[in-house]
């Protein structure tokens, strides 16, 4: 358990920098007292997110494929290959970026943002997107320092984007008076700031980038594919469910999409641990599995649920005690302080069960069955999202919309944790086949009689 603990409370450093970035302009926006900026900032937040999702993917095929080749010595073969996993990124990011800032105003009336509120989401949208390419350069790069063991320096460039943030957020915004448009600076600013930390080490201790080649590049795009498809369709699932409780809770005015922008930024934060946890299983999952030695893989799923459960509590005990705290701290009316209530109280208790399925996605995507992770997350996101949302709202309102997000994750949580401990037993006694996909028998074969033939 110390072994999980340790990795859980190291990559959660990371990741609490990278969190900070999009706390920080929230907060920092909320102190000017308009509750249209912050809306704004929600609604603009929910499409990044997107674009971070799809990112996360292909920096999983860097690490992945980058630390075949450094692992087996071939130094050259790694640096070839990460150009093509940075192109592929960038030419991605990029693609993306164009289609928000072309589309900005149709994308945030979809999601329900309307009048000034879409005037000034779409703004701060069309300043940020244009950096996307770079914050994917940013997160690629950050995977390739993970492949070559350079954990202090992959965590340092994400920590610069934070600290970057902090200090450029009440510059440009109060100092400088550029209000809304300040903090989107500052976000870019950040994201420069991340690139930069990233490739300097890369550039200077580990030989660089190898010349882009068209031709290697298009071989190259079968084994990007193989890895970061599924990991890209397993993470864009997590903001498809975002735009839809979004949509659902826009009816209800800037002041609850305010607080809805406050909460979706306080609960990566809060649970940032849970979010590493997954990361921090998932090689110790593999390296048992690796060996056979299926009795470790289990014991490794059972304490990071007990380190899941743990951790849920004291956060819970936590944000209950400070929800009044945080809604004063980013200027929330009665009713977006009855949403934080609504969420301290309600929902961050049942994030346990998102923590469940981060934990199935890891054991699943080392135990080479990498779909049902996929399979798992969209029907979450999906019919585990839209009809307690909708349902939830017709019947308690705005924070019925919240609680009913988290009430419909706790089947496919439950299915997970199911599944994995089923494929652990398929594996130990012979029933299934790393190389036969996600069709494996889950439940024991009825045993043929004595005496008898089974049937053809």
């Amino acid at each position: 358990m110390r072994h999980v603990v340790v990795m859980s409370l190291t990559a959660s450093a990371g990741l609490i920098s990278i969190f900070l970035v999009d706390f920080a302009d929230l907060y920092f926006i909320s102190l000017l007292g308009k509750r249209e900026l912050a809306a704004a900032v929600g609604f603009a937040g929910t499409l990044i997110f997107f674009n971070q999702a799809a990112t996360i993917g292909l920096m999983i095929a860097m690490s992945a494929l980058a630390a075949q080749r450094i692992g087996r010595g071939d130094e050259a073969e790694a640096r070839r290959i990460a150009t093509s996993v940075v192109v592929a990124s960038v030419a991605l990011a990029a693609c993306l970026s164009l289609a928000f800032w072309i589309y900005a105003p149709q994308l945030l009336e979809m999601l329900g943002a309307v009048g000034e509120t879409k005037a000034l989401a779409t703004r701060y949208l069309r300043i940020v997107v244009p950096s996307l390419p770079i914050a994917a350069l940013a997160m690629v790069g950050s995977g390739l320092l993970r492949a070559h063991g350079d954990a202090r320096r992959a965590m340092n460039a994400t920590l610069a984007a934070g600290a970057v943030n902090a200090v450029l957020d009440p510059i440009l915004i109060f100092a400088v008076g550029l209000g809304l448009d300040g903090a989107a600076l500052a976000s870019v600013a950040a994201r420069i700031a991340m690139a930069a930390a990233a490739v300097y080490p890369i550039l200077k201790h580990y030989g660089g980038f190898a010349p882009f080649r068209a031709r290697q590049f298009v071989r190259d795009l079968a084994p990007i594919i193989a890895i970061a498809g599924p990991a890209i369709l397993t993470n864009i699932a997590t903001p498809i469910g975002s735009i839809v409780v979004t949509r659902a809770i826009a009816p209800y005015g800037d002041t609850a999409v305010a607080a809805f922008a406050v909460i979706l930024r306080l609960t990566p934060l809060a649970f940032c641990v849970l979010f590493s946890l997954s990361g921090a299983v998932g090689p110790i999952v593999g390296q048992n599995f690796g060996g056979g030695a299926y009795d470790r893989v289990r014991e490794a799923l059972r304490k990071s649920l007990y380190i899941a459960g743990a951790y849920t509590v004291f956060i819970w005990i936590v944000l209950v005690l400070l929800h009044r705290l945080i809604a004063s701290a980013f200027g929330l009316d009665d009713d977006g302080a009855s949403l934080i209530f609504w969420y301290a109280a309600v929902v961050a208790p049942l994030f346990f069960f998102n923590g469940v399925l981060f934990i199935s996605n890891a054991a699943f995507n080392n135990l080479k069955r990498p779909l049902w992770s996929t399979w798992l997350n969209w029907g979450r996101n999906t019919i585990g999202v839209a009809p307690f949302v909708f349902a939830g709202s017709a019947l308690a309102g705005a924070p019925g919309v919240i609680v009913g997000q988290a009430i419909g994750g706790i089947a496919f949580a439950m299915l997970g944790v199911w599944l994995g401990f089923r494929l652990i037993d398929a594996y130990e006694n012979g029933r299934a086949d790393p190389d036969k996909g996600w069709k494996i028998p889950l439940t024991r074969p009825t045993p043929t009689p004595p005496g008898s033939s089974p049937r053809a």
